[in-house]
């Protein structure tokens, strides 16, 4: 195949190649630059499907970064992003691995602050939270790990659920004690946790 033509589209972002007389691809003009593709070049088959596939790998790219200039994502969750916005998986599998081997996507950098934010902001019991981990893909092993960082707030974050919650009744009363009790655990909050917030809201 012979490059017949080139034409640059009317925002001067992109470059249209014609080959052969007819509409080949079109290719970013950043990369055209660099590119040294010539009217009257001849290409294989084999090199036109590389050039898409590297044009779609940038365009990937793009829409991964800004995703994560928007806010901090898992590897999952920018993954499954780029899958749905039509790219091939192995596309989004290789530009999250070369994103994390620069350092845009960390897994452990997003755990800790998503973990960190969610405590402070819905006071979320380490259960909860690992719920919502799970769901964005994250590991076992790496939620075990900074869990254990959060080990200490766990009853603290029970105690603000709870004044938040019950704070204007008279939890000396069975009834309304029974009721922030079931409250506390539906939350995610352990059996233990529970009561020993009640007791100290309690002044037990």
């Amino acid at each position: 195949m012979r490059i017949t033509a080139r034409e640059k589209s009317k925002d001067g972002r992109m470059v249209r190649i014609y080959l052969d007389g007819r509409y080949g691809f079109s290719i970013p003009a950043d990369v055209y630059t660099t590119s040294h593709l010539y009217e009257k070049d001849e290409l294989t088959e084999e090199q036109v499907d590389h050039i898409k596939q590297d044009i779609l790998v940038q365009k990937a790219r793009e829409r991964a970064v800004n995703l994560l200039m928007a806010r901090d994502r898992s590897r999952f969750e920018v993954r499954t992003r780029l899958v749905k916005l039509g790219f091939d998986e192995d596309i989004a599998e290789r530009v999250v691995s070369d994103l994390e081997a620069i350092g845009y996507i960390d897994d452990s950098r997003f755990v800790l602050k998503y973990a960190s934010d969610r405590i402070k902001s819905k006071a979320l019991s380490k259960k909860a939270l690992r719920y919502e981990l799970e769901q964005k893909g994250i590991g076992r092993d790496l939620i075990d790990e900074v869990l254990k960082e959060f080990e200490p707030e766990e009853e603290e974050v029970a105690l603000r659920v709870a004044k938040k919650k019950f704070g204007k009744y008279d939890l000396s009363d069975r009834a309304v004690e029974m009721k922030a009790l079931k409250f506390l655990i539906h939350r995610g909050f352990s059996y233990e946790t529970a009561c020993n917030v009640l007791r100290r809201l309690q002044g037990r």
